[in-house]
């Protein structure tokens, strides 16, 4: 007798028909979850999966214990502390003068806080090298000192200024939604302004703050190019893991070293995550609210307004001189004009990796910009079961150093998967447009959490009252007030695609060249002048780029729309 057998369920059918019951949020969730899964979690487990290997333990048991390597260790996070806090307090400094000070160069304050955003980071190292370095303009033309620039103190200068608009931005856009109604009442309750401050603002500022260190902590510790150009002998964990693969080809080493990246960046970021999660900081609730009043108390204002200028004027002098050693014969040496550095840029190899760059990045802009939104969607509009599963993981690429991402995307995709349902992308455009993609998303991801936990429920809920759908409420209520946040997502996804160096480093290849890459290998053979041009030609693009952008989404890119954004 034959028994029939029943066909094995699959969890495939009940899943698709789950997505389905839940309409447009489900299809949602689940794109959310493959990107998510797809493109941060698997690419990190496959670097945590070589360490583990037999060839990773063997480089454990050498490297766990070696003198170089609890140093190597303790310098990143003393670098990454300093950087976190220095940041944090310069960007809170220049956003308590853009909000709460009425000094009338106020817009070109805000202009040049923005420059390095829109520069690679580590082009800050070659300006810093040119003058206080050895042969430095200042340090020995100017005060006759040989000081060595290389070390933390070069790399806290480099990175500070670099990283620091990101903690500005956060600042920016809180403190310009904060209600002066809170702080006003605080006042007629007879409070200073040293208790306001302390009491009432600094509270609601904790996200900010929390998320500002978070970013410039794990921005310093992965950065690669300042840490290569400036480090000397201050050795980080992002150099010895460029050294493992540039220098020894090594992956096994690199893997090691990556986990040894990857453990305090994520112990920093959960710590800041699950500390946050549970608080409310609403700010935009659809009624009115006053405007932030300027502070008017001489001993407060001067003194802030005094280092927003020395900052300003570090920042104009270190990029401006970039500029000079673009434009003259020997950045340092000979100062005679000439535009033979700018056509090199603009010829051969220049032109194709200028070409390359943009190209790939128009393609990563708009992909991190829609998947962004999707996500952020996703989080903040139901609660349900793995919701700050999902929110956590959201922001995983920026918790994970952008050395760790390049090296996980080249471990995981350097062969078909899925029976070659997805091709080899090792050596193809899709993989550099990946890491651009994935660099940027947690920042556009965030920009549109904090703009959608900013509003307050009740103004979806009044649209529905009144007949109009959920769709129609997100399209016609929710995306309008979110559009300045947006905006600055999108700015904040292209200029980190034409500016990234860490996640693209290790897959760039002879097809495909990138311009940061190419900015890196000049000034590490010491063609400073060349590199220079290269920086310049970039950032021109960036501001151009950002321009149409704004022209042809019909908004208007002020210093108030600009940096009204949330933490990112």
């Amino acid at each position: 007798m034959t028994t029939l057998q029943r066909p094995r369920r699959t969890p495939v059918a009940p899943l698709i028909r789950r997505i389905r019951a839940q309409g447009a949020f489900g299809l949602a969730a689940f794109v959310s979850v493959m990107i998510i899964v797809g493109f941060v979690v698997y690419p990190t487990a496959e670097i945590i999966g070589r360490s583990l290997g037999a060839d990773g333990q063997t480089e454990w048991d050498r490297l766990a214990g070696a003198n170089k390597t609890v140093s190597t260790i303790r310098n990143t996070m003393i670098l990454g502390a300093l950087v976190g806090v220095i940041g944090t307090i310069a960007g809170l400094v220049m956003a308590l003068v853009q909000v709460r000070t009425d000094v009338r160069f106020k817009r070109t304050l805000h202009l040049i806080t923005l420059i390095p955003v829109i520069s690679p980071p580590f082009a800050v190292a070659m300006s810093v090298l040119t003058l206080f370095g050895r042969s430095g303009l200042i340090s020995k033309e100017l005060f006759g000192l040989r000081y060595d620039i290389t070390g933390l103190d070069g790399l806290l200068i480099a990175l500070s200024i670099s990283f620091m608009p990101v903690a500005y931005l956060n600042f920016v856009g809180m403190l310009q939604a904060f209600d002066s109604a809170l702080e006003e009442a605080a006042t007629d309750l007879g409070g200073t302004l040293t208790y306001r401050f302390r009491t009432v603002i600094l509270p609601l500022l904790a996200p900010g703050i929390a998320n500002s260190f978070l970013l410039l902590f794990v921005s310093a510790i992965a950065d690669l190019g300042n840490a290569v150009l400036l480090g000397g002998g201050y050795d980080v964990l992002a150099s010895r893991i460029y050294l493992a693969i540039i220098g020894e080809f090594n992956l096994d080493k690199a893997a090691v070293f990556s986990v040894m990246l990857l453990v305090p960046s994520l112990l920093v970021f959960g710590t800041q995550y699950f500390w946050l999660r549970k608080r409310e900081y609403i700010t935009v609730t659809g009624k009115p609210v006053g405007e932030p009043k300027p502070i008017e108390q001489q001993s407060v204002r001067l003194p802030l307004v005094g280092s927003a200028t020395v900052i300003a004027a570090s920042i104009v002098l270190i990029y401006g001189y970039i500029v000079v050693g673009a434009f003259t014969k020997v950045w340092n040496i000979n100062f005679s004009p000439t535009f033979d550095n700018i056509l090199l840029v603009l010829r051969g190899a220049g032109r194709e990796a200028l070409f390359d760059t943009i190209r790939l990045a128009l393609i990563a802009t708009p992909i991190s910009a829609i998947a962004g939104l999707i996500i952020a969607f996703v989080i903040t509009q139901r609660d349900f079961r793995g919701r700050s599963l999902l929110d956590f993981a959201s922001v995983l690429g920026v918790a994970v150093p952008g050395t760790i991402i390049g090296i996980g995307l080249l471990l995981a995709y350097n062969e078909p998967l899925l029976g070659g349902l997805i091709p080899e992308l090792t050596g193809t455009a899709a993989i550099l447009v990946l890491a651009f993609t994935i660099r940027s998303l947690p920042g556009v991801v965030r920009v549109a959490v904090g703009a959608l936990n900013q509003l307050s429920g009740t103004l979806e809920e009044a649209s529905i009252s009144l007949g109009a759908t959920q769709a129609q409420t997100f399209r016609k209520i929710i995306l309008p007030l979110i559009r300045p946040a947006m905006f600055s997502g999108l700015v904040w996804s292209f200029a980190r695609s034409m500016t990234s160096l860490s996640p693209i480093i290790f897959l760039v290849t002879p097809q495909w060249r990138i311009m940061t890459a190419q900015i890196l290998n000049e000034a590490d053979q010491g063609r400073f002048g060349n590199a220079a041009a290269y920086s310049v030609v970039l950032v021109t693009v960036v501001l151009f780029a950002i321009g149409v952008l704004a022209a042809t989404t019909g908004f208007r890119s002020d210093a108030n729309a600009l940096a009204k954004r949330s933490s990112s």
